[in-house]
């Protein structure tokens, strides 16, 4: 019965994070009311506020759904890196950014964006600066596995290059979610530019 509760529990999270990121892209975020996310994941109002104060928790929330299936495609790539470091450095780099418009368009990272730098120390804050730092956390882990594998020089401080490489990915990202026209490809091809010299400079 208590597996059967937590079933059910996890199917309404789904479906109201599905319905309200539906909305949000349709209608914009501001827009977007909680009593229509509710109609839309076929919920009960009292059950969303059970879940979520608002609507920057539910957001907050898809933010948590996308980094969390990204971080698990980032550890396959670790798992498994193709050579040579560039490419398995733009592998991960591409693995984030290519799932970065699945639940979520510009217009709502703006907004998620602009709530944690407002809102540091609220529960959205900090979730969102947790999120980045197991990102961060991901792409140091990639660097110390390609070192392990005799593919970076020994002399390599694993954290340090790890942390620059998505200290660059998330800063090209924050321009990249400013600039409505620009097309994921395009950023892609800017951030190979940018980390070839890095990776040239620590591969061995």
């Amino acid at each position: 019965m208590t597996g059967l509760r937590a079933k059910n529990k996890a199917d309404r999270h789904e479906r109201i994070l599905h319905a309200a990121s539906r909305l949000f892209r349709m209608l914009g975020y501001e827009a977007t009311r909680i009593e229509l996310i509710a109609s839309e994941a076929e919920v009960s109002i009292g059950t969303i506020y059970n879940y979520y104060q608002n609507k920057g928790d539910i957001l907050v929330a898809i933010v948590s759904m996308e980094v969390n299936e990204v971080l698990a495609a980032g550890r396959a790539v670790i798992e498994a890196p193709p050579p040579p470091v560039s490419r398995a450095v733009d592998r991960l780099v591409s693995t984030y950014i290519d799932h970065s418009l699945v639940y979520l368009n510009k217009e709502m990272w703006r907004q998620a964006m602009a709530i944690s730098t407002q809102q540091p120390d609220s529960p959205f804050g900090r979730t969102y600066t947790a999120l980045d730092g197991a990102l961060t956390k991901q792409s140091c882990i990639l660097i110390k596995v390609l070192k392990d594998l005799g593919k970076v020089r020994p002399d390599i401080d694993c954290r340090s290059v790890g942390e620059m490489i998505f200290n660059n990915t998330n800063m090209m990202f924050i321009e990249f979610v400013k600039d409505e026209p620009m097309t994921i490809a395009a950023l892609r091809a800017k951030l190979r530019r940018q980390n070839r010299t890095l990776l040239n400079a620590i591969a061995l």
